[in-house]
């Protein structure tokens, strides 16, 4: 296939990029810096550096949209929240606009999304049928998932949680805290972690792909969501390291602002529907996806 991306230099992009590839599809990306991009995309993708150059989607079977400002990077003023939700919907308009402008559009686009669409939900399992929250994540979530929904195509969208690698993403950040005796929970540690391993991330994305009667809104998060109290536990097992630190909610509030939801929320979330279509999980438990990762 001809696969259209944004975000490609990315945490979950390159690591899209690389299993496009690595399965023999043609890839164009768009990003900022085609140097910067070029020393870290293979020699195979081609590159460009803005949608002006193209008239349409036509050449493409398929478009990919991970594209957006880290959300976690800046606190949440006023004017981060507005960039953070005009680097999403900006070039998802655009991204719609060239598929709906084609003769013979894209058969697929799969745009990213977050799990931030639920909120805080305590215990309560949410599958895709819950509706949004009503904060920050949730509207711009929602906002995000409209945009794309304007192609008239097969439209997918991604509910990402948190993605874990040793290599980057939530779980990288944190290791050395963890290496170093210093890893703890965090508020009262109750609050349920939705995770995915990235290697089922890249996967789910290829299955979504692959399969036309997919669409709509996907989960992508392990069958098996955490407390925290159990990430931290499990994470110090597997590192044979002390896990008895503490940091309070007031203090996550007080240091990352509003950021610090992205932390304390509960979100005990299920892929429902990747499963019922098929999809397997690689990575189902903590525990072995954390050994797995970490055996080195």
């Amino acid at each position: 296939m001809n696969i259209f991306i944004t975000g490609a230099t990315g945490f979950i992009g390159s690591a899209l990029v690389n299993a496009l590839l690595a399965q023999n599809h043609n890839v164009t990306a768009l990003t900022r810096s085609i140097s910067n991009a070029r020393k870290r995309l293979s020699e195979r993708v081609q590159l460009i550096d803005s949608l002006e150059e193209l008239a349409d989607f036509n050449k493409f079977d398929a478009i990919i949209n991970l594209a957006g400002e880290p959300i976690f990077d800046r606190r949440w003023t006023e004017a981060q929240k507005a960039r953070l939700t005009d680097s999403r919907l900006k070039i998802t308009q655009k991204l719609t606009a060239l598929i709906n402008a084609s003769s013979s559009p894209p058969h697929t686009f799969i745009s990213g999304s977050a799990t931030g669409y639920y909120g805080n939900s305590g215990e309560r399992e949410q599958d895709e049928t819950a509706p949004p929250a009503d904060n920050f994540t949730a509207h711009l979530c929602r906002q995000w998932e409209q945009a794309a929904q304007q192609a008239r195509t097969r439209v997918c969208l991604v509910r990402t949680g948190l993605v874990f690698s040793p290599s980057g993403g939530a779980l990288a950040a944190i290791l050395p805290l963890y290496r170093f005796g210093l890893g703890g929970k965090l508020g009262d540690g109750k609050q349920y972690w939705a995770w995915i391993a990235l290697d089922d991330m890249v996967n789910g994305i290829l299955f979504l792909l692959n399969n036309s009667q997919c669409s709509g809104a996907f989960n992508f998060v392990a069958p098996n969501p955490v407390p925290n109290t159990e990430f931290n536990r499990t994470l110090g097992e597997v590192l044979h390291r002390p896990c008895f630190a503490a940091v309070p909610a007031w203090l996550l509030k007080l240091i990352l602002g509003e950021r610090a939801e992205l932390l304390l929320d509960s979100q005990n979330i299920h892929p429902s529907k990747l499963l019922a279509q098929g999809f397997s999980f690689q990575f189902k438990e903590l525990k072995p996806t954390l050994e797995a990762m970490l055996k080195h």
